[in-house]
């Protein structure tokens, strides 16, 4: 009798660190996310299912600090990313009253024809949403070919939307305003002085500096069409714009 042959019909599920199980649990749970198996002992290991995916947990290593996001990572692949961001929002919204934006646990900003966000949870993993046709020479930012604000602005994504690095991103922006700010223009100048209120919402840091900055711009409407498309996502743009 011959041995039953390789096929590839496999199925990987991801196993990641639980740094405590009723935060997981919680958090998970809150989303939507279906426990199909739980223990704590002998030995942590959580099984949740949401959709067609599964994710696994099980203990976390010694020493583990959730806060720096160095847990784990698991890469979901679909083929519309906008769909998955919009139930995990409006999952937030029903059960925490809010989107959570700053954490762990949190989810990240998705701008309108992006191809990923991610989901950090409290334990620190980042389960990365990718959309399966993201082109394959992916356009990070960082051109060499601009300066100035207009560069610190580029950067802006690589920061936020790769790294998920918010207070870098906060800081970087910060010095670019504070050198450049002067000699940009009023759109660029805008577009950073917003992108700074909404990572000073997220970091828990005062608004008002920004907001006055803002409010002091005197922009005409092709400047608000402008930052409208580029920034309609952020949800408090109506209100900071003058």
């Amino acid at each position: 009798m011959s041995e039953p042959a390789v096929r590839p019909n496999e199925t990987t599920v991801p196993l990641m660190p639980c740094a405590s199980v009723e935060e997981t649990l919680a958090f998970y749970e809150a989303l939507g996310f279906e426990a199909t198996y739980k223990q704590s002992k002998p030995y942590v290991y959580l099984a949740l299912k949401w959709s067609g995916f599964q994710l696994h947990f099980g203990p976390a290593p010694k020493g583990l600090d959730p806060v720096r996001e160095e847990s784990g990572a698991c890469l979901v692949m679909v083929d519309a990313v906008a769909p998955y961001h919009a139930a995990f929002v409006a999952a937030m919204r029903r059960v925490y009253g809010k989107v959570l934006s700053s954490g762990p646990p949190r989810i990240t900003r998705y701008r309108p024809g992006a191809s990923r966000f991610t989901l950090i949870d409290p334990s620190g993993n980042s389960i990365i949403f990718i959309q399966r046709d993201e082109p394959a020479e992916l356009e990070y930012g960082g051109s060499k070919k601009l300066t100035g604000l207009a560069k610190a602005l580029d950067n802006t994504r690589i920061l936020r939307e790769f790294k998920n690095d918010d207070l870098q991103t906060f800081r970087a922006l910060k010095s670019a305003v504070r050198r450049h700010g002067a000699d940009a223009s009023l759109v660029e100048r805008a577009i950073a002085l917003c992108h700074l209120i909404d990572l000073a919402m997220v970091l828990g840091e005062p608004t008002d500096p920004w907001l006055a900055d803002l409010r002091g711009l005197e922009l005409t409407t092709d400047d608000r069409q402008r930052i409208e498309s580029e920034l309609g996502y952020l949800a408090g743009l109506q209100e900071w714009l003058p």
